[in-house]
């Protein structure tokens, strides 16, 4: 099923001079209106993908920082069990030298009057001294550590902190956008939605008809590896399930939770945001696509969407959409990024 809608919306998304039926248009100052409540809605659903990718980049840290605390417990627990022994030896070599009057058996037997025990018991006392600096300088050291791990869980508790706040914030700011939109949109009458919904894919229709008409695909023909064939086949069986802000799936997407989970299936880790995939993955030229690669969107790297070939992309859209295929020009790209080598 996937792959005949593929292959139908490829058809139509590559074809250049394409006519596309233009519905019924309403009053002019009706068009105007609406367009603009359809440029308000973009831009609303826009900022709330820029707050989601914000929200998602916090999660991450957390979880990371949360390891790293875990961690840092369990070297502090290690290290004060450690301690604890050493202390213990200290106590035991300290009692058996008030037991002797104050002095080590090595000193006593120095003072015989046997030459054997006087050797014997310097080549002792020369061992004792040894094990004891060695058991001060480790009993430092560990004391020491202790010191770096109890700050170190310090610092990280006040980094997870300021991530907590900063989830918060970017989660009040996407329901807040997107409360907004469909306010919006909630206020419209059903015809005027309709029409709504098809000046969008207008918009984004004539922005890929003239990215097709530039004749960038005459560049484009790249095959992808076997990794790359993994990652679209599972994107693609995910086309009909809902964007949802922040989610990886298997129920439902956003367009990062999308692309990150798939190139996971493929058995290739990536970073889980869009801005982050932009940042660290290694980016090429339009010309050099290939299925599976990633184009970038926005000037803030704020969406993203896998290449199919042939001009098209499988992406998340926004909330109140599902996951689908695209024309790959129909937003504006930023860039390329490669996931595989």
């Amino acid at each position: 099923m996937a792959g005949m809608a593929l292959i139908c919306a490829v058809t139509v998304l590559t074809t250049p001079g394409t006519a596309f039926a233009s519905p019924a248009k309403p009053t002019p100052g009706k068009a105007k209106s609406l367009e603009d409540v359809r440029k308000e809605i973009d831009r609303l659903y826009h900022e709330a993908g820029v707050a989601t990718d914000a929200y998602n980049a916090a999660e991450e840290k957390s979880k990371k920082q949360s390891q790293q605390i875990v961690r840092l417990a369990r070297s502090i627990t290690k290290g004060q069990q450690k301690l604890d022994k050493l202390k213990s030896r200290a106590g035991a070599a300290a009692r058996a030298q008030y037991r002797s009057g104050g002095m080590p058996s090595e000193a006593q037997l120095m003072l015989s009057d046997d030459p054997q025990e006087f050797l014997d018991g310097a080549g002792r006392m020369r061992q004792g001294e040894k094990a004891t600096k060695g058991m001060l300088t480790e009993l430092g050291r560990t004391q020491e550590d202790l010191r770096v791990y109890a700050k170190d869980a310090t610092a990280q508790w006040k980094k997870l902190e300021a991530n907590r706040k900063a989830k918060a914030a970017s989660k009040k700011k996407i329901k807040k956008k997107i409360e907004a939109a469909e306010e919006m949109e909630s206020k419209l009458e059903k015809k005027e939605r309709e029409r709504l919904r098809k000046l969008e894919e207008e918009a984004a229709l004539k922005k890929q008809s003239a990215w097709v008409s530039s004749g960038v695909l005459k560049d484009i023909k790249g095959k992808a590896t076997g990794q790359g064939k993994k990652a679209v086949e599972f994107a693609t069986a995910q086309i009909g399930k809902p964007y949802v802000w922040g989610a990886e799936g298997p129920s439902s997407y956003d367009c990062s939770g999308l692309t990150s989970q798939a190139w996971a299936a493929a058995g290739h880790g990536i970073p889980r945001t869009s801005q982050e995939q932009w940042k660290q993955l290694p980016r090429i030229d339009i010309k050099n696509m290939r299925p599976g690669d990633l184009i970038i969107y926005h000037q803030d790297a704020s969406h993203v969407g896998m290449y199919l070939g042939d001009g098209a992309i499988v992406h998340a859209p926004r909330p109140g959409r599902d996951v689908t295929i695209a024309g790959a020009g129909s937003m504006k790209i930023l860039g390329v990024v490669r996931p595989d080598k």
